[in-house]
């Protein structure tokens, strides 16, 4: 049997309650799912998933519901206040 099998590198998916701002909006209850650390992951604000993916080199590209991608720059606002160009989550955000 090989050291490094597929199923041994299998990775159970995080959920972390979070509260998100969506542009100018209110702070609303959020989850955020974490499939793998620092490759991808998306926040559920209500109805609406957000999906974040990193190339591991510092670019990140977010698809919202519609299946539009784009590149967003990550930002820290304030202590455990994160955010992708005007896609804001606070709490007790897991890092890596």
């Amino acid at each position: 049997m090989p050291l490094f099998s597929p199923t041994a590198r299998a990775e159970a998916t995080l959920q972390v309650p979070l509260e998100c701002r969506l542009g100018a909006g209110a702070w609303k209850p959020c989850t955020m799912t974490i499939q793998r650390f620092g490759e991808h992951w998306w926040l559920q604000v209500g109805q609406q998933r957000l999906e974040f993916r990193s190339d591991g080199r510092g670019s990140i590209t977010m698809t919202d519901i519609g299946g539009r991608s784009r590149a967003v720059l990550p930002v820290w606002n304030a202590p455990q206040v994160l955010c992708w160009d005007g896609i804001c989550a606070k709490g007790e955000l897991p890092l890596d």
